[in-house]
């Protein structure tokens, strides 16, 4: 800063009486701590602490001291203010240079502020300012070096306390010792760590050392209890007096300072670290920086200690579990290996290697080419490397060969997977492998006697047409006689019944023979009413069946559609009859139409007993009785047949959907929605 030049005094002067620097000092406070907060915020960037409260803690009392200082000379400024300052800035890690910074800063919002309000002090003032700045920084700057190198020294000290590893007991007593040879104030000094619900003292030196150790403190009792619990120093300015200091020994030692920090790894709380002195109402702010600076290091030698014990535990319990592990791979009857990016193998079973054709020993860090002979390397290979480029399992791999162990051809299941790190990094591949060769013999064999069943099915079925239709033929021709007396008609009547049930029955499974043989059941679309459709099928039905009503109740004008005819009567002759068996005697078969915008529905109700709650999963599978096996003498057999598993197949073909509904109270009803057209392709059912 500069004193201004004549020119500008007599100007100044013909505006009135020029302000000495400390009544300027005092009236612009407020504005001066706002210019300064704000350029020491500009000038710290990403260093701004979390607290940006505590950049000001001591500037109010600068600006007041130096505003004293002006007014009664250079022995008002209060070197204890610029102690704390300095030990302030120590602790938030700053450098000489940033102290020295923040003074410069300091003189330019000064002289800004002059300059923006367009007035000068009064002669020498200025000058007056800038040598009081001058005295604060000096000492200021000496304070921060001194303190820096006392720090420094002391943590040299404390790391030649832990060269020789010794146990945590020991370590945290000589760091306790070189605080307390650094520090002249403090004759006692703990560690107290964090176990469970309380704070246990574990080390301690000085006054009282062997009577405290050992001793508890509760979470939340006391004023060390206290402060752990908020995660907040403490301190007492007579601990021997004070009824918050809970140690016995503490208090009859006559200590008066006594001051605690929390020690934290992280957010995580380790303990509590305390020193007393029985000299001092108050420690200096050297002491205190320094006793931060030891619990600092203290804090990190306690958790690398604990860190430590728990890697070796770690590794304790990994060597047990590949112990384990190793026990369980070796009498699994499943084969199991694990390979590496580039398919060495890792480690690998007994079971495996067996079939493999090669000891487990010689696995070990060879190329999955280099064990596995054949075609069916290439196979494996290319599902492992599948898993490593997508990180997807590949299941269910069947893999062909020959069985060394056995001496035969062999057929494995196989299953890839990808083995990660827990933070999701890609290790490798394991794989299992089960043995199926029995498996698939016998699965071939059962295959070769379904197809001869179903190849009979549909060869009996198709030759029994013939005989059918000529019986049925005849007691048409029977019914014809008026000769016939009512008992003879009656049986006439029985062998057309008989006769209509096993054309619906031989119907059904030439058309379930040439759906599972691969055909596929053939529909013919026709633009047909379902109305008309339906009422025809009824009214055969109610001439086999007189005694039992059979009611058509139809909903909506628009019942027309492109179906197959002939597939349409079959299911709807299906549906009734199976309603007809296992409705109550004498109820009506209700069968309903409704029309719908996409969809006609088809609805057949029937009142009796509901379905079994177990046969429902299975209800349109073929070759189900309604029990699941042979009805008891005397009650009637709810057989299924193939009738819904036709209608099933049928529905599905015209794109439609089947669902029933059953109830004690309500009955059992067969819904059928009929698409009116076919959908598109790409928009058909999976």
């Amino acid at each position: 800063m500069q004193e201004p030049d004549s020119h500008s005094v007599d100007e100044h002067a013909r505006g009135g009486p020029r302000p000495s620097a400390a009544e300027f000092l005092r009236a612009n406070n407020d504005a001066l701590l706002e210019d300064w907060q704000q350029a020491v915020l500009e000038h710290l960037g990403d260093k701004v602490p979390a607290r940006q409260p505590w950049l000001i803690d001591h500037l109010p009392e600068l600006l007041s001291t130096l505003a004293g200082a002006m007014e009664h000379g250079p022995e008002a400024l209060d070197e204890r203010l610029e102690l704390m300052h300095t030990a302030a800035r120590l602790d938030e890690g700053f450098n000489l240079g940033e102290v020295a910074k923040e003074y410069a800063l300091l003189r330019r919002c000064i002289l800004r502020r002059l300059e923006a309000q367009g007035q000068w002090l009064r002669p020498g003032d200025l000058t007056r300012l800038e040598e009081m700045l001058d005295r604060v920084v000096t000492r200021t700057m000496t304070f921060f070096w001194d303190m820096k190198q006392r720090i420094l020294q002391t943590l040299d000290r404390l790391s030649e306390a832990t060269l020789d590893a010794p146990d945590m007991e020991t370590l945290l007593e000589r760091l306790l010792t070189r605080l307390m040879e650094s520090a002249l104030t403090v004759d006692t000094a703990a560690v107290m760590m964090l176990e469970g619900d309380a704070l246990v003292v574990r080390a301690a030196v000085g006054l009282g050392t062997h009577e405290v150790k050992g001793l508890r403190v509760p979470l939340g009792q006391g004023v060390s209890g206290q402060a752990a619990l908020e995660r907040r120093p403490f301190f007492v300015r007579s601990a021997a007096t004070d009824p918050r200091v809970l140690f016995g020994p503490l208090r009859s030692a006559g200590l008066r300072a006594l001051y605690g920090l929390p020690l934290m790894d992280g957010e995580r709380l380790l303990g509590m670290a305390y020193m007393g002195s029985r000299t001092a109402f108050a420690f200096s702010d050297a002491d205190m920086l320094l006793f931060h600076a030891v619990a600092e290091r203290t804090s990190g030698h306690i958790a690398q200690t604990e860190l430590h014990a728990r890697e070796h535990e770690a590794r304790q319990e990994a060597e047990r579990s590949l112990a384990l592990l190793d026990s369980l791979l070796d009498a699994a009857p499943v084969g199991i290996s694990f390979v590496d990016a580039d398919l060495r193998y890792l480690r690998i079973n007994g079971t495996l290697a067996r079939i493999n054709g090669h000891p487990v020993e010689a696995h070990q860090g060879r190329t999955l080419r280099e064990m596995v002979r054949g075609d069916v390397v290439e196979s494996i290979e290319q599902s492992l490397r599948q898993v490593l480029e997508t990180g997807q399992p590949v299941q269910d791999s069947l893999v062909e060969g020959p069985d060394p162990a056995h001496g035969r051809a062999g057929a494995w299941r196989a299953d890839y997977f990808p083995v990660r790190t827990p933070d999701g990094a890609l290790l490798g591949v394991g794989n299992t492998v089960v043995d199926i060769t029995e498996h698939k013999r016998a699965e071939a064999a059962l295959q070769q006697a379904i197809d001869f069943r179903e190849e009979l099915i549909a060869v009996l079925g198709h030759d029994l047409r013939n005989p059918l239709h000529a019986v049925n033929a005849s007691a048409f021709m029977l019914g014809k006689s008026p000769d016939l007396d009512t008992g003879a008609r009656r049986s006439v009547d029985r062998i057309r019944k008989a006769t209509a049930r096993m054309t619906r029955m031989i119907n059904d499974i030439l058309d379930f023979a040439r759906s599972r043989l691969g055909g596929g059941i053939p529909v013919t679309r026709q633009h047909v009413n379902m109305v008309e459709l339906c009422q025809g099928v009824l009214d055969e039905l109610q001439v086999v069946y007189p005694e039992r009503p059979l009611t058509l109740e139809v909903h909506g004008d628009d019942l027309w559609g492109e179906w197959d005819p002939d597939r349409v009567t079959q299911v709807l002759g299906n549906l009734v009859v199976n309603a007809l068996q296992h409705a109550k005697n004498d109820t009506p078969v209700i069968t309903t139409l409704t029309s719908e915008p996409v969809d006609v529905v088809m609805r057949v109700c029937n009142e009796g007993d509901p379905i079994p709650t177990e046969l429902l999963p299975r209800l349109f599978d073929p070759f189900k009785s309604g029990q699941g096996q042979l009805p008891e003498p005397g009650t009637k057999q709810r057989s299924l047949g193939l009738g819904l598993y036709i209608v099933s197949e049928i529905v599905q073909v015209h794109q439609g959907s089947v669902r029933v509904e059953t109830g004690p109270t309500q009955g059992t009803t067969f819904t059928v929605r009929w698409p009116r057209v076919p959908p598109p392709e790409g928009d058909l059912p999976p």
